[in-house]
Parts: C-alpha cells; structure tokens; sequence
C-alpha cells in the first residue's frame, strides 16, 4: 500500500468508524477490489487529507451533494460520519435545509428522513 493509500485507510477509518470499514474489506470481491482501493486513495487519501477544509466542512458538502443527487444510500452512513466529524443533529438539519432551496424539497425530504432515522438510532433527542 502506498502512502496515499495508507493515509487514506487512517482517515477512512477515523470518519467511517473501523466496523464500517472492516464490512466493506470483508465484502471485497476481486471484481469490487480495484474501487475500494480506489476510494480509498482518491477519496479518502487524496481529498479528505487536504488542509483546505476542516472535516466538519467536508462532511457539510458531502452530505449536501449527497442529498442533490438523490444518492439516499449513503447519507445514513455520511450522517453518522458527520456526527464523529463534530456535527451536532441541528447542524444536519441546517445542512439539509439549506441543500433544499437549491437541490429542491424532495430530496431534501428524503435526506431528512433517512437523517432522523440514523440520529434516532443514535439516541439522539433532537431526533425524537
């Protein structure tokens, strides 16, 4: 593993959480082994190592380009990163408020009920 690619599995694993991470290497196939090294060095070594934003920030953009998309199944993991990232529930919900307006309500509909769904999981009382 290259150095990239080793700081990136450290920072992977710092925002994912290490049970996320080891799923994801026991679920490695060799067809799926050439992505998972690859978001682990471009995404995570060579992106979320950058001093340019702090991690809270990034987890803000993450979560709102997320919600833009419609990509609904990796918000409840990027929720969860947000949280270790320093996010409190109504930081979330301010991002996903925000990414409203611009990326239209059912999206930001659909990000909020995975959001509450994750918090609640967390015991979160904002949640409640």
């Amino acid at each position: 593993m290259n150095e990239r690619a080793t700081e990136g599995m450290r920072v992977r694993r710092e925002v994912l959480g290490d049970a996320h991470v080891d799923r994801a290497i026991a679920n490695t196939t060799e067809f799926t082994r050439p992505f998972q090294e690859y978001i682990t060095e471009a995404a995570w070594g060579a992106i979320w190592t950058r001093d340019g934003l702090d991690r809270r920030t990034r987890s803000c953009v993450t979560l709102a380009v997320l919600t833009a998309l419609g990509r609904h199944e990796e918000i409840a993991m990027h929720v969860r990163a947000a949280i270790t990232n320093g996010l409190t529930a109504a930081e979330i919900a301010e991002v996903l408020l925000h990414t409203s307006v611009y990326a239209g309500v059912p999206a930001a509909n659909a990000a909020f009920a995975i959001g509450q769904q994750v918090l609640a999981e967390l015991g979160d009382e904002a949640a409640r």
